[in-house]
């Protein structure tokens, strides 16, 4: 492997927050909730025991052209919104077809798509199920339609790593350049799966919180009275390229990609292990990447969904890695705030991760009444100044199936 130095070029977000990354951003700092009431005849049809979810702030197919939106599944617009925002941020590199890749991720993929075709046969026959149904359901459709509307011909890779998913596509994205075997790469992850059946199903496995009278306030990771993660949707892109080729066109930098690591639990299909011992051979093999040391990260970005077990199992897997030093690091768990993105949640994360290096200030953990003692991270209602400086952050995502994935990422 080559050792060529991979940087981020530019961001795009469609979140909870806001409809744009910097709007995402900005709210973020705020201490917004992006959670609220759901208002679907289905919730009351089904009788759904959680009534409410972050929803995306602004709609995909109000930003598309029709044309466009008509042919992608809820998933798939989101990752066109995002990557055509990111895209533009990057100044729209001139890049060789070959030389242009596409790394993006989802835990579900077309639900939406796969169920309304579902409904389309048993009500109204074959006849009424669309040509376009499975090219938008499949879980490779963002990847694809990504790569022929940017012709990116280098490679499209889909990874579907369960909440792993979108911080497995950035480590496999800068691997990708680090090997020269590309010059620029979109990479990031999406997900539209606010569903009856997924709610449903979550709720039925006792994941999510039942917060249903206050729901801004239902996602409270690290905090004692935590009861389950909120469902969140939405899409985040990264434009990654080798230093070299963005030096020569001149293009902003927001950071480096500086290492990742990304394992496997081989625990149990749903639970992490207690010991923590894939997330810490994750983290250690993106500082080992990285050339770095526990001693030098300066800011963590947790996967911290606010489920009971969850938030201390990852205590425990970075109190591995950090020691006693994991107190004094300041740690944001934007989850709170966003809720959770599943397959997409990594690369709005890494995107916030960004741009707390960019800005030298860790975002606030909202919704805290009384912070566990089993988690005791240095947490905080309100931004953290990160201090002058090199800084090194890290992002963790953690996925059913015993996925692990840390990307870390350095200050320019």
């Amino acid at each position: 492997m080559s050792t060529k130095r991979i940087v981020v070029t530019g961001i795009g977000a469609s979140s909870p927050l806001g409809g744009t990354a910097p709007e995402s951003w900005s709210a973020l700092l705020d201490g917004v909730s992006g959670a609220h009431t759901l208002e679907y005849d289905w919730v009351s049809q089904y009788e759904l025991p959680v009534t409410f979810a972050a929803e995306a702030k602004v709609r995909p197919d109000t930003v598309l052209e029709r044309p466009m939106a008509k042919r992608l599944d809820p998933a798939s617009q989101f990752a066109m919104v995002a990557a055509l925002e990111a895209w533009a941020d990057a100044g729209a590199p001139e890049v060789e077809p070959e030389r242009l890749g596409v790394d993006f991720a989802t835990g579900i993929g077309g639900v939406w798509t796969l169920l309304d075709a579902w409904d389309a046969l048993r009500e109204k026959g074959p006849r009424r199920v669309m040509p376009m149904t499975v090219p938008m359901l499949m879980p490779n459709a963002a990847a694809g339609n990504l790569s022929l509307h940017f012709n990116a011909r280098a490679y499209a890779r889909t990874v579907a790593s369960a909440c792993a998913s979108s911080t497995e596509s950035i480590v496999n994205a800068y691997e990708h350049l680090q090997a020269g075997l590309a010059d620029v790469v979109i990479a990031g992850g999406t997900e539209s799966a606010i569903h009856p059946i997924t709610v449903a199903a979550f709720s039925s496995m006792q994941a999510l919180s039942r917060r249903n009278d206050s729901p801004e306030t239902a996602s409270r990771p690290c905090s004692v009275d935590r009861d389950g993660f909120v469902m969140g949707e939405g899409a985040g892109v990264l434009i990654l390229e080798t230093e070299e080729h963005a030096r020569a066109r001149g293009a902003k930098i927001y950071a480096a990609v500086v290492g990742g690591g990304v394992t496997a639990d081989s625990y149990h299909i749903t639970a992490n292990d207690p010991e923590g011992q894939g997330a810490s051979r994750a983290v250690r093999m993106a500082l080992e990447m990285a050339d770095a040391s526990p001693d030098d990260v300066t800011h963590i970005n947790a996967h911290a969904t606010s489920t009971p077990v969850g938030d201390p199992n990852e205590y425990v897997a970075l109190k591995t890695v950090f020691g006693d030093r994991v107190d004094e690091i300041p740690v944001s768990a934007t989850k709170a705030s966003t809720g959770h993105l599943l397959g997409g949640t990594g690369a709005l994360e890494a995107i916030f991760t960004v741009l707390a290096l960019r800005d030298r200030q860790a975002p606030p953990t909202i919704n805290v009444t009384q912070q566990d003692p089993e988690v005791p991270f240095r947490i905080s209602g309100s931004p953290v100044a990160l201090g002058d400086g090199d800084q090194l952050a890290i992002s963790n995502s953690f996925g059913f199936g015993g996925h692990n994935a840390v990307a870390a990422f350095a200050s320019v």
